[in-house]
């Protein structure tokens, strides 16, 4: 019956995650069920062949991981991670969140309207998009691991120096980053596509002395060529040694 299939939707779907077309086919709700559904308010659409419980207030980890679907490798990360978690002080107002995902594409109305987001094609660290490198949980989140860890959030943020993030916003960072776990950032920096921002990471760890950097194994790292990465920006020339 109509009536058991939406009791079995109700006790599969948590509250405040959203629910696939797709999904609700392999609970028996076909279509035009989920239409009639709609109709009698029993269901309210987000979008063509996305759907939640009438009048829920959606949880942002069970919705990215839901939006993880058509945007591979979704997650919270940069500044927006680094604020979590405590390496940048909170900016005034509400931010947008910044989401890092693997391919190209777009954050839907339905979500942006209720999590103001910028999203970033970033395919910063070698890895399966699928299963990126050191995503976790924060109580802001939700149960749903799609956050960046500290290290992982540093670097996409030293990787946008210049690109939208100043000179001195990713010292400042860097600063505040002296417990970051060496073996983690180690792991990272190896499979790091971007010279630019590992010579950053290992720069700044050297200037402040930070407990990591003089763990870190410098001869595994990417290196790129013997002579200084330089580039342009608002404040100048970024001139980063060879590591």
């Amino acid at each position: 019956m109509a009536t058991d299939k939406l009791t079995r939707l109700f006790t599969t779907i948590p509250a405040g995650e959203p629910v696939s077309s797709r999904r609700l086919a392999t609970l028996g709700i076909s279509a035009d069920l989920a239409v009639a559904y709609v109709r009698r308010g029993r269901l309210e659409r987000l979008a063509r062949g996305v759907f939640c419980r009438p009048r829920d207030t959606l949880q942002l980890g069970p919705t990215l991981m839901h939006l993880r679907e058509c945007l591979p490798g979704l997650h919270v990360g940069g500044r927006a991670a680094l604020e979590w978690h405590g390496l940048l002080p909170r900016a005034a107002g509400t931010d947008p969140l910044t989401l890092y995902g693997w391919d190209n594409g777009h954050l839907p109305a339905w979500f942006t309207a209720r999590f103001p987001a910028t999203y970033h094609r970033k395919r910063l660290i070698r890895e399966e998009p699928a299963w990126p490198q050191q995503l976790v949980a924060t109580p802001e989140c939700g149960a749903a691991a799609v956050v960046s860890a500290p290290e992982r959030a540093l670097l996409e943020f030293l990787s946008d120096v210049g690109a939208g993030v100043s000179l001195r916003e990713a010292r400042r960072a860097a600063a505040l980053a002296g417990t970051l776990d060496a073996p983690t950032l180690q792991a990272l920096l190896e499979c790091c596509t971007s010279v630019k921002t590992v010579r950053l990471c290992v720069t700044a760890g050297q200037e402040f002395a930070h407990p990591w950097y003089a763990a870190l194994v410098k001869a595994t790292l990417p290196r790129g060529s013997a002579r200084p990465w330089v580039g342009r920006s608002a404040e100048g020339l970024l001139i980063l040694p060879p590591i």
